[in-house]
């Protein structure tokens, strides 16, 4: 009997027949997953298939309908986050929730700050942040606002906040989203460390490559369901794929067949107000996919709101159907034929509590006005209904809160937002970050489509593979500066990343 009490379970984390259903839609159907302590675990599937909702049953944000949660071989149940981290299991969300406006070193002790006496202990918490800082290598000051910071910094702060609270399993929600090939890499080494000490992690990502490259076991799900266990080096990407999407899936990229038509936009020596970027020239035809490529801090983002008039420019034009424009206002822009998809979706591209229908519709309603201004309720309920059919949005109806959509369907409504304002030039920033396989091939189908009906569209991406795969043209920008302009069907991998590097 003593020998029994004094063996570890096998499994350090024991999720058995977890269900969980929202209103019209069953998010959860008696799904199983088993952790080894020291080990990668990656989850995937495609969006909507109850990943990052399994997790949420896992940390206390949701309740499980039925099922049970086993750690370290004792029943557990968390009703909150709180008693999750008390726990020691975190979890590093996708969408980051930072309080921006205070130091790095606050949002890494928030709700847990050293005390002396009555008064927050600022020099302990700056010693403690710095401690794990220099453990994980991550070069950030802790007295730093984290609002400066930049969206991989930020994600590399969650990741330390997450291993203040000694866990014994980390969940990590597609963490690579915003990172360069670099940060990729750093992070893989803080995983490596983290094993070491015997921590667990629970990796979330579409990515391929990454998972086979640093897990151990992969599960997929699907629709909901639990598909299969695998080791992961027995696995290829088609055979995750196939798990994934329940069926072959041959191509990554639709193949293109448009022929760029005549110039639609050119921009001639844009630089910005404030010293962000100068001197950036290129011409975007109709019909044709100009890509832009760069490393963090390139400006790549801010070339795309200084077109959308969200940055106002120093210098330079935009010449748009041979006439020159005044984009010097979002407001400007969408009347000039421009849409803009946001990187960050979740801060600043969805009402998170409000219907996919007013999502869809919001930046169009001028077209929805009668004559005496008032909006025409059933017309905007059409095109919304349109829009998802078009769009092949996974919602029960066009009233449903854009929040309790996958990232995925989220993504899909933001697009279909702007196509109902019927642009010419469509601004895509990161356009499949966090969109599992299938979906991203649904994207890059009604990209074709769009370009085929002679729009021109300039896409932002991290993942080369994705810009050699669906664009004519790349743009790379190095520290601010245009560095070149590639000819997809003539250019390489490494010839993008050492044009990435020419300024730095």
């Amino acid at each position: 009997m003593a020998k029994q009490q004094s063996e570890k379970p096998e499994y350090i984390l024991e999720m058995r027949n977890i269900s969980k259903e929202f209103p019209g839609v069953k998010a959860l159907d008696n799904v199983n997953l088993n952790i080894r302590p020291g080990t990668v675990h990656s989850l995937m599937g495609e969006n909507g298939a109850g990943k990052s909702t399994l997790m949420k049953c896992l940390f206390g944000i949701y309740k499980q309908d039925s099922g049970e949660i086993h750690l370290e071989g004792k029943k557990v149940y968390f009703s909150n986050p709180a008693e999750a981290l008390n726990n020691h299991v975190s979890m590093v969300h996708q969408e980051l929730n930072q309080v921006l406006y205070r130091s790095v070193m606050e949002n890494v002790w928030l709700g847990r700050y050293p005390m002396k006496g009555l008064f927050v202990d600022h020099e302990k918490m700056y010693q403690d942040t710095q401690k794990i800082f220099e453990e994980l290598e991550i070069d950030v000051d802790p007295r730093a606002k984290t609002g400066s910071l930049s969206v991989s910094q930020k994600q590399m702060i969650e990741i330390a906040k997450a291993v203040s609270y000694d866990s014994k399993i980390i969940v990590m929600d597609e963490p690579t989203s915003s990172l360069t090939e670099k940060e990729v890499q750093h992070l893989f080494n803080i995983i490596e460390k983290l094993i070491k000490r015997n921590t667990s992690i629970i990796y979330i990502s579409h990515k391929m490559e990454e998972i086979l490259k640093i897990s151990h076991e992969v599960t997929v799900m699907r629709d909901g369901k639990y598909i299969d266990t695998k080791d992961a080096h027995s696995l290829t990407t088609d055979m995750i794929i196939k798990m994934m999407v329940g069926r072959e899936l041959t191509n990554r990229y639709p193949e293109r067949e448009v022929k760029p038509g005549k110039i639609l936009m050119q921009v001639e020596g844009l630089s910005t107000q404030f010293p962000a970027f100068k001197d950036v020239s290129f011409t975007v035809r109709q019909g044709e996919v100009l890509g832009i490529a760069g490393l963090v801090g390139s400006k790549r983002t801010e070339l795309l709101e200084t077109l959308f008039g969200i940055r106002s420019k120093k210098e330079g034009k935009i010449t748009l159907n041979a006439r020159e424009i005044d984009n010097s206002s979002p407001f400007n822009a969408i009347r000039n034929g421009f849409a803009l998809m946001t990187e960050e979706r979740r801060t600043d591209g969805i009402y998170e509590e409000l219907s996919v229908g007013f999502n869809l519709t919001i930046s169009n309603l001028i077209s929805y006005q009668n004559k005496n201004r008032l909006l025409n309720g059933s017309l905007m309920q059409k095109d919304s209904k349109k829009m998802i059919d078009a769009m092949n949005i996974k919602t029960l109806s066009e009233k449903t809160i854009i929040g309790n959509l996958s990232g995925g369907n989220q993504q899909k409504v933001i697009l279909g937002r702007w196509l109902l304002t019927n642009p010419d030039v469509l601004l895509l920033d990161e356009p499949t970050r966090g969109i599992d396989v299938g979906a991203k091939y649904e994207i890059y189908q009604l990209i074709n489509e769009l370009a085929a009906q002679g729009k021109s569209i300039i896409i932002v991406s991290s993942e080369m593979p994705e810009l050699l795969g669906i664009c004519d043209q790349i743009l790379v920008m190095s520290n601010g500066r245009q560095a070149a302009i590639l000819d997809t069907a003539k250019t390489s991998q490494e010839e993008i990343m050492t044009c990435s590097a020419k300024y730095m």
